[in-house]
């Protein structure tokens, strides 16, 4: 049964579970008036390479001290790191079935210079759900969603890389399976490059196991 609504806070190229979590909601909110907290998927993600799983992270800036909401989080260039988060998902998935289908789009997301860690995400949902083939409407919330009903599903805590036990979903073909073995819910990119148009029918098995 699909969710009346469902909240979620935004994400750096989220794990295939978070995505699996969008595709079964019918109304999607993404909280933004939360004080942004630290560690987290919002900024970060987590991909698979050579050297076993490497995690990036978007530097921000909390323009309001530690109050700051997640829609006021500025995202500092003082380093190049789209670039170098460029680089290493490049050479983590070059080899990889489906990369060179989606590379030259998302290199351009990356070097948009968004000013905003939830302009840069929100480019990002578009760009998996565009990919998936899937119509989602994704919405901002106006104002901090404390009150929650049986009607509404809060995910907004749900995907944390602090969660020691990892989500074991069906393992598909990964880069470098026979280094490392399956890698289990890492960043929807690990399955879009090695999936490709496949992606979407895992995802709604991921669904299903997830009800």
């Amino acid at each position: 049964m699909e969710n009346c609504c469902s909240l979620f806070s935004t994400a750096y190229f989220p794990p295939v579970s978070y995505v699996a979590a969008l595709l079964q909601s019918n109304s999607i909110v993404v909280e933004q008036y939360e004080t942004f907290p630290k560690q987290t998927y919002r900024n970060r993600t987590v991909i698979a390479t050579a050297n076993g799983l490497l995690s990036l992270t978007v530097p921000v800036v909390r323009t309001n001290g530690n109050h700051t909401y997640t829609k006021d989080m500025a995202i500092c260039y003082n380093e190049n790191w789209p670039l170098k988060h460029w680089r290493a998902i490049e050479s983590a998935y070059n080899a990889s079935p489906y990369f060179l289908y989606y590379k030259d789009e998302l290199e351009l997301i990356l070097n948009k210079k968004h000013s905003t860690l939830i302009d840069l995400n929100m480019d990002i949902i578009a760009f998996v759900f565009k990919k998936l083939k899937t119509k989602k409407e994704v919405l901002l919330s106006d104002d901090y969603v404390s009150i929650i009903t049986e009607r509404t599903k809060d995910y907004r805590n749900v995907f944390s890389p602090k969660n020691k036990e990892t989500i074991q979903l069906p393992p598909y073909d990964q880069v470098f399976t026979d280094r490392f073995g399956f890698q289990s819910d890492i960043s929807i990119l690990d399955l879009l490059f090695n999936l490709g148009p496949d992606s979407l029918g895992y995802l709604k098995e991921v669904v299903r196991i997830m009800q």
